[in-house]
């Protein structure tokens, strides 16, 4: 799991600072966007994690 939230944590950093790149957010209100960013992603991922892959029913 802890793979996972290394994962969630990169995840973030790059919305963040992509959103900064475009001028959608300010370095300066960073720390109010995150924790929502972060919920976002993590609620999200940790959501979908436990959905079985659709099985291959071609094979014989």
């Amino acid at each position: 799991m802890k793979s996972i939230d290394e994962q969630i944590l990169r995840t973030t950093k790059e919305i963040i600072v992509k959103f900064i790149e475009l001028g959608r957010l300010s370095p300066a209100s960073v720390h109010e966007s995150f924790k929502d960013i972060y919920a976002t992603v993590n609620q999200t991922v940790k959501k979908n994690i436990n959905i079985e892959p659709p099985s291959d029913d071609t094979q014989p």
